[in-house]
């Protein structure tokens, strides 16, 4: 469903406006504003940077060329838990490949997708900095570690 910038997300706009107020002008804005607009909508759609993109007075590239680049900065609405499952070096050498693709076919959902119930995320990270407890994922700040593809089904049914 699209952003509506004088319906039903008209307040979350104002909210927007009073960031970008606040901070324009000053150096290096485009960051905070940028965080300050994924707080207030939850992700940061097109409309979303056209609107930034026309209040600071610069193209919508750059302010997609910001929100492409940092990891921080998600382009679609995630779902209600988000689970990342490390593919660094020792998470992936450990068997966390298996254990991202146990959890696509659970979900039925690619990764970097959201589940169609909008309970679940499912994305593909680096280092989550718990190499000693290889492969590592996390559900929220919830890190689960040595896992096995057969205990992911388990833990999914906590949430």
């Amino acid at each position: 469903m699209p952003i509506d910038r004088n319906g039903k997300d008209k307040e979350k706009f104002q909210q927007l406006q009073a960031v970008i107020d606040d901070k324009k002008g000053m150096p290096g804005a485009l960051m905070p504003i940028m965080q300050n607009a994924q707080e207030i909508f939850g992700y940061l759609p097109i409309e979303v940077q056209q609107f930034i993109a026309d209040e600071l007075n610069i193209t919508l590239s750059e302010v997609y060329g910001v929100a492409t680049f940092y990891a921080q900065f998600v382009l679609e609405p995630q779902g209600e838990h988000v689970i990342g499952v490390c593919l660094g070096t020792a998470c992936y050498v450990k068997g966390s490949q298996a254990v991202l693709d146990k959890l696509s076919e659970i979900l039925h959902c690619p990764v970097g997708k959201t589940t169609e119930d909008g309970k679940f995320t499912l994305n593909a990270t680096r280092c989550l900095g718990a190499c000693g407890l290889a492969p590592v994922m996390m559900i929220g700040d919830e890190v689960y570690g040595r896992l096995k593809p057969d205990e992911v089904e388990g833990i999914l049914a906590k949430y």
